[in-house]
């Protein structure tokens, strides 16, 4: 079991860059679809993507595991968890941009 997956089976810890110590364990399958898509879709240097385009992109990932409007919300959950560990850079733009720090 990885520090990032939680007591509860099938859970994983998610993190906030705007809440220091922020905590919350969310499904980690459906979290691991999101990652893939998320990663591969943002680029690895500036200009990154604005959260409109991750949005758009968060509709089109396999609508059977996130039925409705639940791809925007596990994007964003997403988003923040990557961006929080590093793995994301928030770019000083308006509106706001992202990309790959790996």
């Amino acid at each position: 079991m990885t520090s990032r997956t939680s007591a509860v089976a099938g859970k994983i810890e998610t993190r906030s860059p705007n809440k220091p110590g922020y905590r919350r364990n969310v499904d980690a399958a459906k979290y691991a679809v999101m990652k893939k898509a998320l990663l591969a879709f943002f680029p690895k240097a500036a200009p990154g993507r604005t959260q409109n385009e991750m949005m758009v992109k968060a509709k089109s990932v396999d609508k059977r595991i996130f039925p409705g409007t639940t791809g925007s919300w596990w994007a964003k959950c997403v988003q923040l968890d990557l961006e929080a560990r590093g793995q994301l850079a928030r770019e000083n733009t308006r509106p706001l941009r992202w990309h790959r720090t790996r």
